[in-house]
């Protein structure tokens, strides 16, 4: 069945907002002015300028050792910064998409290229001197031997 009017099924500005803030009232128009700076604001915005991409891990401990895993497919180790101060791991580097000068037109561009940055606090005091990181089969993982603990110290009360 073919929609004579596109128009007429969407749904007023107002009224979409009301569905989404689960008003049944319609709210009163926003003010224009802050739309327009945002607009120009964009507009200004230097495409030089990007933010790297944020790095996917897992995080998890096995009885001896805090381990942290990295999905880094298309890094070369030459390409791969880590680095740990103060109880917290960065993680840092460059995706390659390869020599891509004759590209026309994408028609479809969801993977990432590019600077990518990660740092983590880890969760478990660590031997920062006792650090092992292997990239194998594009995965970055650092093994890091926990720090043994007391589990009860007692304190004694003065």
């Amino acid at each position: 069945m073919a929609r004579r009017d596109r128009d007429e099924d969407l749904l007023m500005e107002d009224e979409l907002t009301a569905a989404f803030l689960g008003d049944d009232e319609p709210t009163p128009k926003a003010d224009p002015e802050p739309a327009a700076q945002a607009i120009e604001a964009a507009e200004e915005w230097d495409e030089e300028e990007t933010v790297p991409g944020q790095l996917a891990v897992d995080v998890y401990e096995t009885k001896e050792k805090l381990v942290v895993k990295a999905r880094t497919a298309g890094v070369n180790k030459s390409e791969l910064d880590v680095s740990i101060a103060d109880n917290t791991l960065s993680i840092r580097g460059t995706l390659s998409a390869g020599n891509e000068e004759d590209v026309e037109n994408y028609f479809v561009q969801e993977c990432y290229w590019g600077e990518f940055s990660r740092s983590i606090t880890l969760p478990v005091p660590v031997k920062e001197e006792e650090i092992e990181a292997v990239l194998k089969d594009g995965v970055l993982t650092i093994s890091f031997t926990k720090l043994k603990q007391d589990t009860v110290k007692k304190i004694q009360v003065l």
